[in-house]
């Protein structure tokens, strides 16, 4: 097999991806649009953007310990706030409240790592000097304010990775969030300025998509993060490279779930459905490409058809619901063309295959057998709850499988051989390989991919060096000057 020559068919995880469609609360359940938001003028993208320069000469002069004790604040409110914003999340995306509740969690973990974390890491660094004396040492620096362009799959959690450890080195942020979740970004701002961050430090904008050019190639900005689809993540590299700024960009994801072998099958059908299902399968790092040894492969087909046979579709308010609606009826549409296009060309529907009669942007929980390459589903990402088993003979095929994609975020290894399991982790090309786990997150954790998923580290020690200057000074004593008459 060879990998696809063609860059898969985007997906809109960003408002990049959507055009300029107003900013809106659309209840993805009901259908209903709740709120609107008017545009950012383009002419007063100037202000904005020197408001967060100004902001930026005051707040990188703060002792590092005072920002990190607004960031730290600011993880206090979230925990305060948690079930206000979670009831918020369910309404613009869909979340279950129970997983919005969760990833609003995670955002507080965030918030409190690079507040404890974040000056150590800030500390200079000495350099032991080979010749002429003296000293050197790296020190971590602010560039100045940055862009942030967010998505609507984790409308918290994604932003404060990036603010985290961006303001607690002393960098600024103007926030453009996907258009469906204007309330979530107004409400990640208010939080920071109730943290104590002074105007300017943090900013939402609701941009136009053209106008995004105009913010990156500005004088004052020095930086861009994107999180989502190739599409968007091709463009702002362009712009960026184009006008000499830094990016770092998280784009999909077709995360290989290996299975090797296995002691207790019902475990790993079970983290399977789990990491494919979670956010409804909205999840860059989701499991996606279930490849099974094929003594185990009935087995494990079988268990995941009778796990997704309990999921059901309801409101993500109402915790009994087990299936919650896709962001949007645009993104359920989409899914589905992917699905039904598997099964035109030939693919086996294990389970789902259809979109429910009700309302609400509603995809059944399916699964794939038999996709072959000239399918969408193969080389594209499918962005909900979708899952694709493959059969492999033996563990290099199963390499050759998993790396058989334009993606490389996320990979997991299941087998009860940690060294085979480590030994086929070692292959795999991928950002982050965890094994005996499906991929996750956390603080401490660095977040990113390589090939067509992206550059860049996110979270972590990493996470804090994106953005700055790591400027050397290096010391070499003065020379005295001889004594007169020597």
């Amino acid at each position: 097999m060879t990998a696809t020559q063609n860059p898969p068919t985007e997906h809109p995880k960003t408002a990049s991806d959507a055009g300029s469609r107003p900013y809106a609360t659309v209840n993805p359940y009901t259908g209903e649009t709740e709120k609107e938001f008017p545009f950012l003028e383009t002419g007063e993208i100037d202000g904005v953007v020197e408001r967060a320069h100004a902001a930026f000469q005051e707040w990188r002069r703060r002792p590092v310990e005072e920002r990190a004790a607004v960031v730290a604040r600011a993880a206090e409110l979230i925990d305060e706030r948690r079930d206000a914003l979670a009831a918020l999340i369910t309404t613009e995306m869909g979340k279950r409240r129970e997983e919005a509740t969760g990833e609003l969690y995670l955002c507080s973990m965030i918030l409190k790592y690079y507040a404890e974390k974040g000056p150590g890491f800030l500390a200079p660094k000495p350099i032991d000097v080979m010749m002429g004396g003296g000293d050197a040492v790296v020190e971590t620096e602010p560039v100045g304010v940055l862009l942030a362009i967010e998505p609507w799959n984790y409308p918290f959690y994604q932003v404060v990775r990036v603010a985290g450890p961006n303001l607690v080195l002393g960098n600024t942020i103007i926030l453009k969030h996907a258009e469906i979740n204007p309330q979530c970004a107004l409400a990640i701002e208010q939080i920071f300025t109730d943290a104590g961050a002074p105007a300017g430090v943090f900013t939402n904008v609701f941009l136009k998509i053209p106008d995004v050019e105009k913010v990156i190639s500005h004088r004052y900005i020095q930086g861009v993060t994107l999180t989502g689809s190739e599409r968007a993540g091709a463009s702002v590299a362009e712009i960026a490279g184009r006008n000499l700024k830094k990016s770092v960009l998280e784009l999909g994801g077709s995360d290989p779930f290996i299975v090797l072998d296995a002691d207790d099958l019902g475990a790993t059908v079970k983290a399977a459905t789990m990491g494919r299902m979670q956010n409804t399968g909205q999840a860059c790092t989701a499991a996606k490409r279930f490849i099974v040894a094929e003594d185990l492969y009935d087995n494990f087909v079988a268990g995941l058809q009778q796990a997704f046979a309990t999921f059901s579709p309801g409101d993500p308010a109402d915790p009994a619901t087990t299936l919650a609606p896709l962001s949007s009826e645009r993104a359920a549409q989409d899914l589905h063309a992917q699905i039904q296009d598997a099964i035109d060309k030939g693919a086996t529907v294990v389970a789902g295959g259809r979109r429910p009669e009700r309302p609400g942007a509603f995809v059944d929980a399916t699964i794939l057998t038999d996709v072959t390459p000239e399918m969408r589903a193969y080389k594209e990402e499918l962005f909900g709850p979708a899952a694709v088993v493959y059969k492999v003979k033996d563990a290099d095929e199963a390499v050759e499988l998993a790396n058989n994609s334009d993606f490389g975020l996320g990979a997991a290894v299941f087998s009860s051989d940690l060294d085979k399991a480590r030994a086929v982790a070692d292959r795999l090309e991928a950002g982050m390989v965890w094994i005996n786990q499906p991929t996750g997150s956390s603080p401490e954790l660095p977040f990113g991919g390589v090939k067509r998923s992206g550059y860049g580290r996110e979270l972590s020690e990493l996470g804090m060096f994106e953005f700055a200057n790591r400027r050397l000074v290096r010391t070499v004593p003065a020379k005295k000057a001889k004594p007169a008459g020597s």
